[in-house]
């Protein structure tokens, strides 16, 4: 059951199809949204080591770089709240500021799930993004999260990949659960599994999504993830991916695995995780 919809607002164009996503979800579910703008000032503002003598041009560039953060920050609270009245969906706004991701972590606990997009979600497109900023958010236990992209569009069908380990399981079960979209074509994937080991995994998830009205389709695929997933899945002509994991390796790839990391890296469509 999805009630409250916490949506993050980062640059204008993540912003945008954020809101069009949560509203539309608001709408099916009669649920609530937060519009959160994160407004990091020190990140913003830093420059690195500034030369002797050119003092004055960093904060000169410190100064641009936060009027266009709030500028772009200011635009996209802005057509949150129109978009909202529009719809007529109950809808509250907070601004916040200092440290992005504690703010969001506490945040989270008090939604049902978490709509934003892939990039931008801290720098508003004002400065580079730090690698793995989608990875970290889920790391610090940001989740159920949907990730869009910067392009909205409906979903009507979606691609599970399923592992078989324990969180992607979980992260299949959660997204059973919410029924965001219960009439979008489903498919469950599996990938370099022995024949009859991901043949035996596939029955098994089938049965589960039958006991919840679902009938999903299903391929088994004897390819390593990480390199074909998103292929697979742009032929398949998905609209959204459910990303699970099989942990492994060393510091977040221990926590999401390899194959999710590479994922988010360089997922264009939107993104269910919920590890």
């Amino acid at each position: 059951m999805i009630k409250r919809i916490l949506v993050g607002l980062g640059s204008l164009d993540y912003a945008r199809s954020a809101t069009a996503k949560a509203i539309e979800l608001a709408k099916s579910h009669e649920a609530e949204l937060t519009g959160v703008t994160l407004f990091d000032v020190d990140r913003l503002d830093s420059t690195g080591p500034v030369p002797i003598g050119a003092g004055q041009l960093a904060k000169e560039l410190r100064d641009s770089r936060l009027d266009d953060a709030s500028a772009i920050i200011r635009a996209a609270e802005v057509h949150f709240l129109a978009e909202c009245k529009k719809s007529g969906v109950r809808h509250s706004l907070q601004h916040e500021k200092g440290d992005p991701m504690a703010s969001l972590v506490s945040l989270t606990r008090y939604h049902d799930l978490v709509v934003c997009g892939l990039r931008s979600l801290f720098e508003h497109g004002v400065v580079d993004e730090p690698p793995d900023e989608l990875a970290m958010l889920v790391k610090e236990g940001v989740r159920p999260l949907l990730a869009v992209s910067d392009k909205d569009g409906p979903i009507r069908k979606v691609l599970i990949a399923y592992s078989g380990s324990m969180e992607s399981a979980k992260t299949m079960r959660r997204f059973v659960h919410l029924r965001m979209w219960p009439e979008a074509k489903l498919k469950i994937v599996t990938f370099q599994q022995q024949a009859e080991a991901g043949e035996a995994l596939l029955a098994k998830a089938v049965e589960y999504c039958q006991a919840h009205g679902l009938e999903p389709e299903t391929e088994y695929i004897s390819k390593p993830p990480r390199d074909h997933l998103l292929p697979y899945a742009e032929d398949w002509g998905a609209d959204l991916i459910v990303l699970g994991n099989s942990a492994k390796n060393m510091l977040l790839r221990r926590i999401l695995g390899d194959t999710a990391l590479h994922i988010m890296r360089n997922a264009e469509l939107p993104l269910f995780l919920a590890q």
